[in-house]
C-alpha cells in the first residue's frame, strides 16, 4: 500500500465558529459535534478565532481510494505506529484516510511504516 507524505505542517484546533475558515483551501478538515467545533488545517491557515490549538503535525495520505467494504486498513497502520510508541491523529474522508503524527515522530513513523511493508511516496 502506498502512503503519500503531505508536505505541510498542520495544526489541530478548536474554534469559536467557522466564519474565518476558508473551506476552499486544501487540507482543511472540520468536525462539528454537540460539544465542539474542531479544525485541522495547515498551520499557516489557523484562524484568529481559535480557542485552543496544537501545532506541529505532519501527515501521510493513503493513496488508494478505499472501498467502504475494506476492513482494518487504518487499524493496521495505527497498530504499527502504536507498537513503536508513535501517537496519531487520524482523519477519514469519503475516499481515503490521513494519518497525522507529531513532527518530532515523523521520521521514525516513516521508517517503521516502510519496514512494515508500506511504500512511502
Amino acid at each position: 500500500m502506498n502512503l503519500k507524505v503531505i508536505d505541510t505542517e498542520f495544526s489541530v484546533c478548536k474554534v469559536e465558529d467557522y466564519s474565518q475558515v476558508d473551506l476552499n483551501e486544501e487540507f482543511v478538515f472540520t468536525g462539528h459535534t454537540d460539544e465542539e467545533l474542531s479544525l485541522v488545517c495547515p498551520t499557516t491557515l489557523v484562524p484568529d478565532n481559535t480557542t485552543e490549538r496544537n501545532d506541529g503535525w505532519k501527515a501521510f495520505r493513503i493513496e488508494e481510494a478505499l472501498d467502504f467494504s475494506l476492513i482494518g486498513i487504518l487499524s493496521r497502520i495505527s497498530g504499527v505506529l502504536a507498537d513503536n510508541a508513535i501517537g496519531i491523529f487520524a482523519i477519514s474522508t469519503f475516499n481515503t484516510d490521513y494519518i497525522l503524527t507529531k513532527e518530532c515522530d515523523f521520521s521514525k513513523a516513516f521508517k517503521v511504516l516502510e519496514q512494515a511493508g508500506y511504500t512511502i511516496i
